[in-house]
């Protein structure tokens, strides 16, 4: 393979062509091979390079099988061959499977196209995933949205986070959080979901940030990312291209109140004073926006306490976890840094899983308010880094928390206090309070490195995390370490590192809306992605946006 065919977003949109799935080939295949596999499945010995195309290629690494590539292809065939081969096909049907390529396209809403700029410009508040894909939308709708971010500009965003993770110094409004591109652009950029996608959406996600810098590998990968140091590139192209279609973006443009009357939003107030009318809103916040949540609450909306997680970092050795993963093919060239994902069912009757998991990253200061501190990972596109880390976490239903059944903002309270407990156990500084695995298995604290160097930034103290996890958090944990340990050989390794606190998975709460995409009681405003309890990663955010967008198009039509 290796760049010798083209990917299938090159292919012309033709009815002849068919798709084939799990088509299996060795690690170190020829670059030829995967033409004379399509050959032979076919039985077509002169179809010529060009009629394939790579729609997809995923590892499969399942267990007691060989590691393998499993291709998806799609074949660009003339009508009497490609109707023979279906034909023949369906009476011996097998894997690789052999169908007519189903429709993978995004159709745009055309009904929903503004004939002329409104005078009633829709807002977004917000420009993470989902913001960011619903302006877009609505801008090549010709709606011409204004959108506003709290934060910077990726750039100088990009720059005051580097300074705090260096020397400590916080800015409470540009942070790993807050800013263009949200709590997404300072990660590992995963675009893998599991979201039920009947309209393609997912598909334009990845065609638009391709489009916008993105590696084209994206549109090919199962399970593709872009990385921290490309992801601002994307942000910049995106940027432009809503404004180039007439949309509008203002940065440091803070929103401080709704203005809702007879049931309908009707505009916002701006930390300067600014007010800017609209009957259309976005609230595209994300999931750390706790002052938005606090004005939501005193608005006439629906809001209601959901699940989320809480947990540590765990970190291992990149090397050990290829291993793992990868066997004899470590290092591959063609495989990269190894992934993992595990979901324990405890005792507890709750979960215990894997999140944002992060090959040869680091793990990052992302805490968002002062005196808090807050975990999170991050990857460049390379994933060459040292260790590999992921969230370690345990599901925390709104029964845990006192409280919830009478106040939807309780488990942001229960977030904020122990957040305020690690910060304190780090030393009131920004260090992350740090312990070695087979320490916290035994019930001790940890005074030192072992053999793993931790990556957090900017600096950690060695501890016992007991200190400040809730103890069902510490229970959960513990029981899960030694059965992951049994899928995932290492996983139990001693002196692999626990870092508190992981506390923003997702929102832990959820602003109720109806199938239109509007509050329940409050006429034009859309709550969307990750904020709004909607989404839980980049795509699925950006995909909930495109969704919102296409129901206020619809609104506006």
């Amino acid at each position: 393979m290796d760049g010798q065919l083209p990917s299938a977003q090159t292919l012309v949109d033709l009815p002849s062509v068919i798709r084939i799935s799990q088509l299996p080939l060795p690690i170190d295949h020829a670059d030829d091979a995967l033409l004379h596999a399509v050959r032979k499945r076919l039985r077509l010995p002169q179809l010529p390079a060009e009629a394939i195309a790579i729609f997809q290629r995923a590892i499969d690494a399942r267990e007691g099988k060989p590691l393998v590539f499993s291709y998806t292809i799609d074949v660009t065939l003339e009508d009497s061959v490609e109707e023979a081969i279906l034909e023949r096909s369906s009476k011996h049907q097998r894997p690789p499977l052999v169908r007519k390529r189903p429709d993978t396209d995004y159709h745009f809403p055309q009904e929903h196209r503004a004939s002329r700029p409104p005078s009633d410009r829709p807002l977004v508040i917000g420009t993470g995933p989902s913001g960011l894909f619903a302006g877009l939308l609505l801008a090549q709708l010709g709606l011409c949205p204004i959108l506003l971010e709290r934060g910077k500009m990726a750039g100088p965003r990009a720059r005051d986070v580097t300074k705090f993770w260096r020397t400590g110094e916080f800015d409470p409004e540009s942070n790993v959080q807050f800013g263009e591109g949200g709590a997404g652009t300072f990660s590992d950029g995963k675009l893998y979901t599991q979201i039920k996608d009947r309209g393609n959406h997912c598909r334009k996600v990845l065609q638009e940030l391709a489009a916008h810098g993105a590696p084209e590998d994206i549109l090919v990968n199962s399970r593709p990312h872009i990385g921290t140091d490309k992801l601002i590139t994307v942000l910049r192209n995106l940027r432009e291209t809503i404004t180039e279609l007439g949309g509008e973006i203002r940065y440091e443009s803070k929103v401080t109140d709704l203005h809702i009357e007879d049931g309908r939003i009707h505009g916002v107030t701006l930390a300067d004073g600014t007010s800017l009318n609209a009957k259309h809103v976005v609230l595209a916040i994300g999931h750390s926006a706790r002052d938005m949540f606090e004005l939501l609450a005193t608005k006439p909306l629906v809001l209601e306490p959901k699940p989320f997680s809480v947990g540590v970092r765990i970190e291992h050795p990149q090397s050990l976890i290829n291993k793992t993963q990868y066997g004899r093919y470590a290092g591959h060239e063609r495989l990269g840094s190894a992934a993992y994902r595990f979901v324990h069912h405890g005792r507890q009757r709750r979960s215990v899983y894997s999140f944002c998991m992060c090959p040869g990253g680091q793990v990052i200061g992302a805490s968002s308010e002062p005196g808090r501190l807050v975990s999170n990972g991050m990857s460049t596109y390379a994933r060459a880094d040292a260790n590999a880390n992921s969230g370690f976490m345990v599901e925390v239903h709104p029964k845990d928390i006192p409280g919830a059944g009478k106040d939807p903002l309780a488990g942001i309270q229960f977030q904020r206090d122990l957040e305020e407990r690690a910060f304190q156990l780090g030393g009131s500084n920004y260090h992350a309070p740090v312990q070695l695995l087979g320490d916290f298995m035994k019930d001790r604290a940890s005074v030192g490195v072992g053999s793993i160097e931790p990556s957090f930034r900017p600096g950690v103290t060695y501890t016992d995390l007991r200190e400040c996890l809730p103890a069902f958090i510490s229970k959960a944990l513990k029981e899960a370490v030694p059965r992951i340990a049994k899928r995932l050989k290492g996983f139990d390794h001693s002196h692999a590192i626990l870092t508190a606190v992981e506390s923003r998975s997702s929102s832990p709460l959820r602003i109720t809306r109806n199938k239109d995409c509007q509050c329940l009681n409050v006429q034009g405003l859309y709550p969307a992605g990750e904020g709004a309890g909607y989404a839980g990663g980049i795509v699925s955010a950006a995909v909930d946006g495109l969704r919102v967008a296409e129901s206020l198009a619809a609104d506006m039509a």
